[in-house]
Formats: structure tokens, C-alpha cells, sequence
């Protein structure tokens, strides 16, 4: 999404204005109308206006008053009969302008405003402005879905007379804006088609439905006005009913609402915790950069994660409510810190924490298998329902060697007696588009960077598990975490081809997520079972904990001790029949 530019400062516009068009002035008296132009022929048919820099005069009624925060405001006319050109213009008028309901006749030049070689918003720099009276608003146009082209409406009073739904929140802390789609929540392409033209259709699909919602005001808001005081930071998934009116503006990279009326919010709520049958439990859960400094309240601000010790306490509290509530016998962790097993380690401090209330929490050490990035996967387990068999392992060399993970396998057996049951903890090469190069480049198939060193990592894990690294003799495998690759992705491929069963799809699961990125939800978190272990699956779910949280609720910003927002990824929790009575 395309960076917004700061509004426009009195002195800056009046500075603009006195170059372009010299010295504004305001009359009350207006003068004839011999030579008004219909703003649709200023707007045009084409992305831009077939009058810029011509000086024109236009007339009509102010629809909505921003100079505070967009530096300027909005204009309309009755229209010039032309479906296919936009009846409203916004001015550029940094200064306390007309207010909303005022009849304005308008001399300036024509300009386009915003992103460099992206859409744009013609807009007229003022030279004269006549308030000629008061007058109703211009009536609004009713859309019932996402029109064809939004510049038609560009500078116009819009109200969408369907219900819109809240799928993105990454820009509300900081500039008061939404990400609203029409018919229900927007899917990352590749976790529901292939990479490729279908990734492609599927994302022109959504930006087709999508709908920037704005405060129009100063950023960052001090409050959202236009939500209500309760429901300051909805979780995506909340619905907005049917009304939202505004304003369309066109100047960042994505149609926008500039809002002119409260939204009416059906807040989603939050969902319990997960419950699946079986008589054991895995979790899998990614710890968004547990570090805890030097293990003695010291060693901040760390290279990632949390800044102080007052941000760990918070970050720590809030996982072990986490764990605590999914209620299972083993979790396979990511983005641990990497600092070793000992007694001032970021794994003894959470088990440690798990175990305040006398609980049996022990880990799985792995720390000459960790391999040499700043985080690594980790594995818990109750020790008094499960204990472990054999020893770990891990895969060192290959694509494991930088930048994905080594993979941690231990074998586990319940107490009460059972099969062994074998755990593969992941973590894949992230999609971010640091240094690739070739293969790893991103393709435009919809699969991002690294897909190359994630697919080889895909076949080399399926590779080596062959190998039975446990020793364990097992049957009964799952490859659970995070491969930063949704479902429809070349590794996921790999590993399903090879005979890997999804474990949401064996449950029955529909429409499953783990992640929202730029509004979008799919899995990035995954649980592929042997299928002997597909075999014995009792159930599966995420609990959606995190990934439908603002950011603005993280432990950075909340000192409240839950589980929700403990990271950016949702845990996963699967049960099995494991018992010999099976």
C-alpha cells in the first residue's frame, strides 16, 4: 500500500498557491456565471484531466471540509449528464475553507495531486473563491457493490448500502485508517489458487473488493472518530453495516472513503479457547522474538523483540496464558531466542513461567542443534503426560544451513502408555525481499522472496525424516510451525505430493487461517500429518487469538497480561488418538 503524503501545511499551500495561480481572495459577492464549467468536463474521462494546468471556473456545493487534515475539501455539482465522468473536485486550500452545505463558485487550476506515477486526484489550486449561500448536499451516490471504476466517483458523496467487512487494521494506530472489503473478508490468493495467473486473478479480485475507510483527519488521530469509543480497535472480521457514507479520494495507490459519518460497527468477538478430542494434544505456536536480555533483567533493548524488561515481563505473561489455555502435552515453538539451554536461557525462562503454579513444563534441549541464527524452534512437553523417547535431532546442512531453520525432531510417548509419536518443529526462510537473487527472486507469481530455498527445504525435510532421524521407528509423524509458505504454495506442494496429509483438511476445517498480511488471511502456520498419524486425528483448529488483533495491542503498547495479540501468528492445536486401546 502506497505511503501517504502529509497533509499540506498553511504556510506551505499558501506559499503553492501564490506561485501557481498568485493571490487568492474570498468574495461574497458573486460574480456572473457567464463561463462555469461542469466539474465532469474538468474531471474527464481519462486518469487524468483533460484541462490540467488550465485555469477554469467551476460551481457548486461544498460536500465535506479537511484542510486541517487533507489540506483542502471537497466540491460538487449537479453534474454534466456523463455517467462515465466524476462530479466532484477537491481544493487545494490549506486554510479553515467553506464548511459542508456551502454553495462556492471557484477560479483556479487544474492539478494532479498525490502519488507520483500512481492514481491520482484532480483537484483545483484556488485563485478566487465566492461564497454564494447556503445549500442542501448534493444526494449521495448508493452503491450496493464495488463499482467498476471508482475515479466515476472520484471527489463525490458516496454511501454503500451493504454491509462491509473489517479485514485490515495495519494502518488505524497511525492514520486512522481501515481496510474494508466488500463480500465478506479478503483470502491471501495462494492459500486458496495456485501461484501463478490464478494468484494474479484471485489478487486483482481483491483489490477489486477492497476499500480504504479514512478519518480525514491530522495523523495519528488521537482517537478514531468515526468508531465508536468502545470499538477503537476492532478485530478483522468485524462488520460495518450497511451506510457508510463519504467522500472518494484518489491520491495514495487505493480508493478511499473519506468518511463524513459515524460507522455503525458489528464488532467481532473474540473466541474462546480451542477444544479438540483425542487423548493427547500438540500445539504449535510462533513466539514473534521471545528474547530475554541476559536472563537477569538486564541486556535490553535486544535485537529483537522486547526493548526493556517491563516489555518481556509482559510479552512472557501474555504466552504463558497462551499455553496455559490451549491445554496441550506438547508445544513446538518459533522465533526463540537462540541463546542456548542454561538457567539464564529465554526457553528456561518460559518454563520457568509456565511452571510458577507447580506445573510440569520441561523443554526439549536443543542448543548444539540450533543452528546459527538469532532465533530458532524450540519444543515443550508436559512431563507428567508425555515423556520424551530417544533423543532430538535436526537438520543442519542444505538450505538449513542460513536462513531457514534447522527443524527439531523428538519422539514422544504418553505416560499411560502408546505408540511413539514423532514432532518436527519448523521454521522456513521468511518471504521478505532482503538480498535474493535468481530463483529466489520474487517470480510475480504471487509466492514472494525465497520461495526457491523454501521448496528445497521442503524437499530435503521430507528427504531426511525418511531417514527416521529419531530413531523413534514411528509411523506416527507430524511437521507442524511456521513454513512461511501459504497452502497453495510450492513447498506445501512438495510436502503433499510426498504424501504429507494437511491436517485441516483431514479435520474438515473450512476457510482455515493462521496470518493477516495487508488485510489478507491464509496460513502460514501449518500441521502436515504420516498418514498413519492422518489416521488417528481427533481434531484440529487455530485459535484466532492474534492474527484479527490491531498491532496496537501488542505487548509494546498493552500492559495487559492475556492472550490476546501475544504475537502476530495464531497458535495451532491438534489432538490425537494415541492410546494403545485405539
Amino acid at each position: 500500500m502506497s505511503q501517504r503524503h502529509p497533509p499540506f501545511h498553511r504556510t506551505a499551500l499558501a506559499a503553492l498557491v501564490l506561485v501557481l495561480s498568485g493571490c487568492a481572495g474570498t468574495s461574497t459577492k458573486p460574480p456572473s456565471a457567464a463561463g462555469v464549467v461542469a466539474i465532469g468536463e474538468v474531471q474527464g474521462r481519462a486518469a487524468r484531466s483533460p484541462l490540467e494546468g488550465s485555469v477554469v471556473t467551476v460551481e457548486g456545493v461544498v460536500t465535506g471540509a479537511f484542510s486541517t487534515g487533507l489540506g483542502g475539501w471537497f466540491v460538487q455539482d449537479a453534474g454534466d449528464g456523463d455517467a462515465h465522468t466524476a462530479d466532484g473536485l477537491f481544493v487545494l486550500e490549506g486554510v479553515d475553507g467553506p464548511r459542508a452545505g456551502t454553495r462556492v463558485r471557484i477560479r483556479g487550476e487544474v492539478v494532479e495531486h498525490g502519488d507520483q506515477g500512481g492514481p491520482t486526484l484532480t483537484a483545483l489550486v484556488p485563485q478566487v473563491v465566492d461564497i454564494l449561500g447556503d445549500a442542501p448536499l448534493p444526494p449521495a451516490v448508493r452503491l450496493q457493490a464495488p463499482p467498476h471504476d471508482w475515479s466515476q466517483h472520484e471527489g463525490m458523496r458516496v454511501r454503500i448500502d451493504v454491509p462491509l467487512t473489517i479485514s485490515g487494521h495495519h494502518e488505524l494506530e497511525r492514520r486512522g485508517v481501515l481496510l474494508a472489503s466488500f463480500d465478506g473478508r479478503l483470502r491471501t490468493p495462494t492459500e486458496v489458487v495456485a501461484p501463478g495467473e490464478a494468484a494474479r486473478i484471485a489478487a486483482a479480485d481483491n483489490a477489486r473488493r477492497s476499500l480504504l475507510l479514512d478519518d480525514a483527519s491530522a495523523e495519528p488521530p488521537a482517537q478514531v472518530w468515526y468508531l465508536p469509543a468502545q470499538a477503537q480497535a476492532p478485530r478483522s472480521g468485524s462488520q460495518i453495516e450497511a451506510g457508510a457514507e463519504g467522500i472518494v479520494d484518489i491520491r495514495w495507490g487505493q480508493p478511499r472513503l473519506q468518511l463524513t459519518a459515524p460507522l455503525q460497527l458489528d464488532a467481532a468477538p473474540r473466541p474462546p479457547p480451542p477444544r479438540v478430542a483425542g487423548d493427547l494434544r500438540l500445539a504449535a505456536l510462533n513466539l514473534e522474538n521471545l528474547f530475554n536480555g541476559d536472563g537477569h533483567g538486564g541486556g535490553f533493548p535486544t535485537p529483537r523483540g522486547a526493548r526493556t524488561q517491563a516489555e518481556f515481563e509482559v510479552q512472557l505473561a501474555r504466552h504463558v496464558a497462551t499455553i496455559h489455555a490451549l491445554d496441550a502435552d506438547i508445544v513446538a515453538l518459533m522465533e526463540l531466542e537462540n541463546d542456548g539451554d542454561g538457567a539464564d536461557s529465554a526457553v528456561a525462562a518460559l518454563v520457568s513461567a509456565l511452571n510458577a503454579e507447580a506445573g510440569a513444563w520441561r523443554f526439549v534441549p536443543n542448543a548444539p542443534l540450533a543452528g546459527g541464527d538469532a532465533i530458532r524452534v524450540g519444543m515443550l512437553y508436559r512431563g507428567d503426560r508425555v515423556r520424551v523417547h530417544g533423543r532430538p535431532a535436526a537438520l543442519l546442512d542444505g538450505p538449513f544451513v542460513h536462513g531457514s531453520r534447522p527443524p527439531l525432531a523428538q519422539a514422544f510417548v504418553p505416560v499411560g502408555g502408546g505408540p511413539a509419536l514423532v514432532v518436527v518443529a519448523n521454521h522456513f526462510k521468511s518471504k521478505g525481499c532482503g538480498s535474493p537473487s535468481g530463483a529466489d527472486a520474487d517470480q510475480g507469481d504471487g509466492q514472494s522472496c525465497w520461495n526457491a530455498t523454501r521448496t528445497a527445504a521442503a524437499r530435503a525435510l521430507h528427504a531426511w525424516l525418511d531417514t527416521d532421524p529419531t530413531g523413534a521407528g514411528s509411523a506416527l509423524t507430524a511437521i507442524v510451525g511456521d513454513l512461511n509458505a501459504y497452502a497453495q504454495e510450492d513447498p506445501l506442494r512438495v510436502l503433499h505430493d510426498a504424501g504429507w496429509q494437511d491436517a485441516f483438511a483431514v479435520a474438515g476445517v473450512e476457510r482455515p487461517y493462521s496470518y493477516v498480511f495487508n488485510g489478507q488471511a491464509g496460513r502460514l502456520d501449518h500441521a502436515l500429518l504420516s498418514p498413519a498419524l492422518a489416521a488417528r486425528l481427533a481434531g484440529a483448529a487455530h485459535w484466532h487469538v492474534n492474527a484479527d488483533e490491531p498491532a496496537s495491542l501488542g505487548y509494546r503498547h498493552d500492559p495487559a497480561r492475556t492472550p490476546w495479540r501475544s504475537s502476530d501468528h495464531d497458535p495451532l492445536l491438534l489432538g490425537f488418538h494415541l492410546s494403545q486401546s485405539h
